[in-house]
Parts: C-alpha cells; sequence; structure tokens
C-alpha cells in the first residue's frame, strides 16, 4: 500500500514500520526510562473535547496563521527530527521539500545527516535551524552565521538535553548510528526488510552528520564525524550567559525550545527571545518530565503576551493541533508524525502527512462551527472529566 492510501498517521507509522529494522524503528519510537512519558504526552489531549456551534458558516476554512511577521498555510509545521537521514536517505531534503511546497516551517534538526547550505536551496524560506550546542562556543557561533549566510528564517535553541539520556530501549538494542555490526538477530532483521538494508549498504551505511563536517579533524570519516559530535554535545555548562550570546549574533526571530517551567519562559524573554516552544522532547530527556501540554497553560499566562508561545509532543490528529490552540497555542509542531510519513514514503510520505492533518483540521473545525484559525480559544473547549 503505498502512502497516498494512508488515511491517518496511525497508517504512516504502520507503513514506516513495516519498512524499517526494529533496532532502527525503536529509535524512532523508543523514550527513555520506563517510557512513561510517551503515552502521558497523546493522554493529555484526551482531557479535553471540542465544542460545537452550529448554523455558521463553514463553506471556507481558513487555516492561514501568522507567525513572526510571515504567513503560513497552516497553524504546524514539522519539529526538528535527528537522524532521519538514518532511516530513509535524504530525509532531511525531502521533509524540507515538502514543507516548502505546503508553506509550513520546517526546523532542521541539529542532529540533521544533511547540511544547512543544502536544506536552504530547497526551502529558504521555510526552514529554522535548531542548535544543539557546542561544547566549543565557537563551533556554535560558527553554526549560527551559516544559517544567517543560507538565509534562513529563524534559530531554535533546544535546551532540554543538558546530559545524554537513558534510552533503555537502545540500550537494549545495543543501537549504535552504526548497524552494520553482525549478529544473529540483525542478520534475520536485515532480511525482513530488504529495502532498507539494501539502500542502508549501498549508501556504505550511516550517514554523516552534514553540519558538523566542517568541524571534525581533516580527512574524518562517517564514524569519526558522529565520534566527534559526541565530544562537543551535549553541552552540559550551557548557561543563560550561552543564550545572551546568541541573541547577539542572530538577528531574526529567536526561539528557545524544550521550556516547561514558567520561569524558565520568563527569563528567556527577559534575554530576549523571541519565542518558545513547549516542550518535554516527545518524552525523550526526562520521564517523568510533564506532558507539554500540561505545563502549557501555566507559560501562556506567564509570557503568552510578551513572546511567541508554541508547543510540541505528543500530537498525532488535527484535533490535538485545535487543542492545543485553542489552549493559547500561537502554532503546534509535529515530530514523529512527520517521521512516519518520510521513512514511510520520502518526500511523497512528508506531503502525506501534512495532507492527512490539514485535512483533519478542516473536518474539525467545519464541525465546531469555525471558519478560521483566529476564532479558536478556551471557549471551543470542555474537559472531559466534567463533559
Amino acid at each position: 500500500m503505498g502512502v497516498e492510501k494512508a488515511v491517518n498517521i496511525d497508517d504512516l507509522y504502520r507503513m514506516a514500520k513495516r519498512r524499517t529494522p526494529k533496532v532502527a524503528f525503536d529509535f524512532i519510537e523508543g523514550g527513555v526510562e520506563a517510557e512513561t512519558a510517551l503515552p502521558r504526552n497523546e493522554s493529555a489531549f484526551n482531557r479535553y473535547n471540542l465544542l460545537p456551534r452550529y448554523l455558521t458558516d463553514v463553506t471556507k476554512i481558513d487555516q492561514t496563521t501568522t507567525l513572526f511577521g510571515r504567513s503560513w498555510a497552516h497553524p504546524f509545521g514539522f519539529a526538528p527530527t535527528g537522524a532521519a537521514g538514518l532511516f530513509r536517505m535524504g530525509s532531511d531534503l525531502n521533509l524540507a521539500a515538502a514543507a516548502a511546497k505546503a508553506n509550513i516551517p520546517y526546523v532542521m534538526s541539529g542532529a540533521s545527516n544533511d547540511t544547512i547550505e543544502d536544506v536552504a536551496r530547497i526551502a529558504p524560506d521555510q526552514t529554522w535551524y535548531q542548535v544543539y550546542a557546542a561544547r566549543d562556543i565557537k563551533i556554535t557561533e560558527d553554526m549560527i552565521r551559516r544559517c544567517a549566510d543560507a538565509g534562513l528564517g529563524a534559530l531554535v535553541l533546544t535546551v532540554d538535553v543538558p546530559i545524554r539520556p537513558r534510552r533503555e530501549r537502545n540500550a537494549r538494542n545495543q543501537y549504535s548510528h552504526d548497524l552494520r555490526k553482525i549478529t544473529p538477530g540483525r542478520i534475520i532483521d536485515g532480511i525482513l526488510h530488504p529495502r532498507w538494508t539494501y539502500e542502508y549498504l549501498r549508501n556504505g551505511g550511516a550517514p554523516t552528520m552534514g553540519n558538523w563536517v566542517p568541524y571534525a579533524p581533516s580527512g574524518s570519516n562517517v564514524h569519526q564525524v558522529l565520534d566527534f559530535m559526541a565530544t562537543q554535545t551535549p553541552a552540559s555548562g550551557q548557561t543563560w550567559h550561552e543564550l545572551e550570546t546568541y541573541r547577539r549574533l542572530w538577528k531574526g526571530p529567536l526561539i528557545v525550545k524544550g521550556i516547561l517551567h514558567p520561569d524558565d519562559a520568563t527569563r528567556a524573554a527577559d534575554l530576549g527571545a523571541n519565542g518558545v516552544i513547549v516542550s518535554n522532547h516527545g518524552g525523550r530527556q526526562l520521564d517523568r518530565a510533564p506532558a507539554s501540554l500540561d505545563a502549557f497553560p501555566a507559560i501562556k499566562a506567564a509570557v503568552g503576551d510578551r513572546m511567541t508561545v508554541m508547543l510540541d509532543s505528543g500530537v498525532r490528529r488535527g484535533a490535538d493541533i485545535i487543542i492545543g490552540l485553542c489552549l493559547g497555542a500561537d502554532f503546534v509542531f509535529v515530530g514523529r508524525a512527520a517521521v512516519y510519513g518520510v521513512v514511510a514514503g520520502a518526500e511523497a510520505g512528508a506531503t502525506r502527512t501534512i495532507d492527512i492533518l490539514s485535512q483533519q483540521l478542516a473536518t474539525n473545525l467545519a464541525q465546531m462551527g469555525v471558519a478560521s484559525i483566529d476564532q479558536l480559544g478556551p471557549h471551543c473547549l470542555t474537559e472531559a472529566t466534567r463533559a
């Protein structure tokens, strides 16, 4: 079944899972430790119902949204997803191309396989860049310069990775970016996923981390670049002082991603950040962190009149996006949903993710009697426990 047959994100999930060996797909799916944050992120949306109003003209549904002075076709974009090229070669560029055609923002991961310069040739107006700060601040400063030279639209500083997390699925699977180590389980897994295995071996194994190549020792191979990046990230010593530095260097919108505490959001606003993404990293960093949706209202109350407040983690349907917007999110980002699409079907799969979510948005908005995104608010929700 091709990606055009996918009815919802769960269908793309199943297609991506069928195509990808378990050791790789577990990297996409997994959380940390007991993985309690994964279901908590999704179930947080289930506590709300959408409250419809009728006898309203919904002949036309307007999903356009203004963000940082620019109009976007939909109120959602692609969140950064690291190492996507490992699961399907060229995924970073496929995501960017799909985002450009649909006019939604694509946040390129700081752990992408393709480069800032390559993505800028495909989607310069839609691409933002996620910074994983290096321990050597000169590297981070040079990446910021490259983003400016490439004309990217925004800089997204991810702050919720102070140390490397304990991902128990990966430990159990002996996961690494180089999956050529032969074990009986991997031989069977490879045979059961021939298209992925052929592509992986044909390309010589894992793709490199393209944006880190200029900083690794001259002549480094793929694995040496990965090893070098591992010596530079996470930057455990990063503090608010570095955010001040990035603010001076970057003249465009500066967004802080991974905020869960209102005081941190206030501090970011005080230092000149233009926005925050309320996020628990899709449940991949601190397992007992609150669901992003649960943390969102306090942050919106603290800084909503000073900066753009966005949301990610746990979003699987258009209705989830609507709930986030009703609670005050200026924009919503999807991560795994985008990965499922691109892994299942390259650019066509990423486009299918956008189409599914935008169609679900349109249907739900019309059923609610809401003709445009700017009509949404808390009055459009009821709490499921009180219904």
